[in-house]
Order: C-alpha cells, then sequence, then structure tokens
C-alpha cells in the first residue's frame, strides 16, 4: 500500500491560498488583458473613422462652396452648412441604427 503522507495545516493553508490566488489569476486577470486590446483596437478603429467622416464632410462643404459657382454666394452661403449638417444627421442616424440591430 501506497503511504499517505500527512500535511500540517499550515502547509495545507498555504497550497490552498496559491491555489486560490492562481485561479483568481486565471479567470479575472488574463481575460481582462485580451479584453483590454480588444477595446483598445476599438477605440482606435472609431477614432479613426469618426476623424475620416470628419474629414469627407469638411470636404464636401469645401466642395459645396467653391464648385457651386455663385449659387451659395450672400445671403445663401448658410446652405452648404446646413446641408453638410443633415448628411452628418442622416449617417449618425444609419450607425446608430446598425448599432442597435447588432446587439445581443
Amino acid at each position: 500500500m501506497a503511504e499517505v503522507s500527512a500535511k500540517s495545516f499550515p502547509e495545507i493553508g498555504k497550497e490552498l491560498w496559491e491555489m486560490t490566488v492562481a485561479y483568481a489569476k486565471q479567470e479575472t486577470i488574463d481575460p481582462l488583458k485580451g479584453l483590454g486590446k480588444y477595446l483598445a483596437f476599438g477605440l482606435a478603429g472609431s477614432f479613426l473613422i469618426g476623424l475620416g467622416l470628419i474629414m469627407l464632410v469638411l470636404a464636401g462643404l469645401r466642395a459645396l462652396q467653391t464648385e457651386t459657382g455663385s449659387m451659395f454666394t450672400g445671403n445663401l452661403s448658410w446652405i452648404p452648412y446646413l446641408i453638410l449638417m443633415l448628411v452628418g444627421v442622416v449617417v449618425l442616424a444609419i450607425v446608430g441604427k446598425a448599432i442597435a440591430k447588432k446587439g445581443p
């Protein structure tokens, strides 16, 4: 028969503590590291997409102001701003609907 070695109470307590700490690290810290990387790429991507959309709206504004001749001059110079603001609101509504649709 194999002999069973008796461990003292402090040794059992120390092993239990080490197993508890290892389990806590495995179940909390490791998943959070993966989540942090996912979150960092998501934030960077959303920042770059937002910046790109702002640049596109500004390009559209510049095009409306310069390429339409004298159509939007004088008292009508505010119309290109209104047009591009409405385009921006429509894009935000489409994105918001897509985000809400993709939920769990």
